[in-house]
């Protein structure tokens, strides 16, 4: 990823958001206010990490400035001695300043032109197709925490913060998928990082920006479980899927799947501001529906997998064996789903959808198992989908008839 590269508008707001953000830390604390004050500090810590994530890969003069702002400001909300918790808040308002500045800094000797990419590439790289997925479930979450609809306001500051959370995660995932997405052949190499509309260095600190803004969102709007349950979501997603699990093993999907089971646990946090049994049942979903939605497509495009050297279970274990494992996974998704039924968890209209649904499922699945075929590989995919979406639309609208 090239070094020479000017900032752009992308961290300079990241970065003028962290000025702010340690200098609103540092004025409520010098009046004293609390667990307020302790809240709004908190806020500072994204964008001051974001600043740092795309120093170390990029942007290495701004580096020095970066971590001190982040360490100073560590270790001031370690230190209980009001005045001095004060002075080195200001040293980290002040190392941030530094820092924010340099980002409007040019090099000229060492400045390479980057032309400005259409705004349509920045909205393929929050990837709205799946994004849109995700806030469904992330919605049923809350509409099934709250037992009915939630208020407007708060369904609004959910789905704001989470598509940040989901939109910053993949364009993080098109960076570091870039060489991949080049070797798979049409469905991925016009991608916007992989072709070169949009350099990687762009889209690391769109990435950035949308991930700090969202716990910015969630925790000062909603609540800091569910500002933390989607940074965890994020982090798992490029740190541990794309970055390590993808390339490394055919349990990838199983293991990542976590990833995209996260957003019912914020839906739920956000109604409830806890997390108990029923938001697990909704991980556990989202959880178990991942492996055989992800392998039909991986049955689809197994070459490209292969040519990418991506160690699909298509890939690894074969056709023979990928089907054995959907159709094992979608069992145990279909009994999941029907078991909450056995403590009254859900009414009437979910469990005629739930069965209904799960029973499509296994039919398809089985249809796949006897005959391997694109189309029915496809058939299945695109089922899966429908069945995830209905599904948790049933769970929302469940108790709104009940």
């Amino acid at each position: 990823m090239p070094s020479n590269v000017s900032p752009g508008p992308w961290l300079r707001l990241t970065a003028l958001a962290g000025v702010a953000a340690c200098a609103v830390a540092v004025v409520s604390g010098t009046l004293e206010l609390g667990t307020a004050h302790r809240l709004l500090s908190a806020l500072a810590l994204p964008p001051l990490a974001a600043l740092v994530a795309a120093a170390c890969v990029v942007h290495r003069r701004l580096l020095a400035p970066s971590v001190a702002a982040l360490a100073l400001f560590g270790i001031a909300a370690a230190v209980t001695i009001p005045g001095l918790h004060v002075a080195l808040a200001a040293l980290a308002l002040a190392a941030a300043a530094v820092a924010a500045a340099l980002t409007f800094a040019a090099e000229p000797a060492k400045q390479q032109t980057v032309t400005r990419s259409p705004a349509r590439d920045y909205v393929t790289l929050t990837k709205p197709r799946i994004m849109s997925l995700l806030l469904l479930t992330g919605a049923a979450g809350m509409f099934v925490g709250e037992g009915g609809a939630p208020p407007l306001g708060d369904l609004g500051v959910l789905l704001l913060g989470l598509g940040l959370a989901c939109g910053g995660a993949s364009a993080l995932n098109h960076v570091i998928d870039r060489d991949i997405d080049r070797l798979m052949g049409k469905r991925t190499e016009r991608r916007p990082v992989a072709s070169g509309r949009v350099p990687p260095s762009r889209a690391l600190e769109f990435g950035l920006a949308l991930s700090a803004g969202s716990f910015v969102v969630l925790a000062s709007l909603s609540n800091v479980l569910t500002a933390l349950l989607a940074l965890v979501g994020n982090l798992f997603y490029v740190l541990v899927y794309t970055g390590w699990l993808k390339r490394t093993t055919p349990q990838n999907i199983v293991i990542g799947g976590a990833a995209g089971a996260v957003p019912p646990l914020v839906g739920w946090a956000a109604a409830t501001g806890n997390l108990t049994l029923p938001a697990l049942f909704l991980f556990a979903v989202v959880f178990l529906w991942t492996p055989p939605h992800f392998w039909a497509l991986a049955l689809l495009i197994r070459r490209q997998y292969e040519a990418a050297r991506v160690p699909m279970l298509p890939v690894v274990r074969g056709e023979r064996e990928t089907t054995k494992q959907i159709v094992v996974y979608s069992v145990v998704l279909v009994a999941m789903t029907l078991l909450p039924l056995a403590w009254n968890m859900f009414g009437l209209l979910y469990a005629a959808s739930a069965a209904a649904l799960g029973g499509a499922l296994l039919w398809l699945a089985w249809r796949l198992r006897r005959e391997t075929t694109p189309a029915r590989a496809a058939v299945l995919f695109h089922y899966s989908l429908a069945y995830l979406a209905l599904l948790f639309v049933a769970m929302a609208v469940d108790p709104l008839v009940a």
